[in-house]
């Protein structure tokens, strides 16, 4: 029979997971702000 908290001690978090986690994070990702703020900008630069 598995013993659940022996296993539970053994238990190690996967790098693969830190490592996307990291990698979502630290994405600089254009929203939908952004996308409003330059074309704000280039309006103000027509005038």
């Amino acid at each position: 029979m598995i013993d659940f908290e022996e296993e539970l001690k053994k238990f190690q978090p996967s790098l693969e997971v830190e490592e996307a986690e990291n990698a979502i994070y630290n994405q600089d990702m254009t929203d939908m702000t952004d996308i409003l703020k330059e074309m704000l900008e280039e309006m103000k630069g027509m005038k």
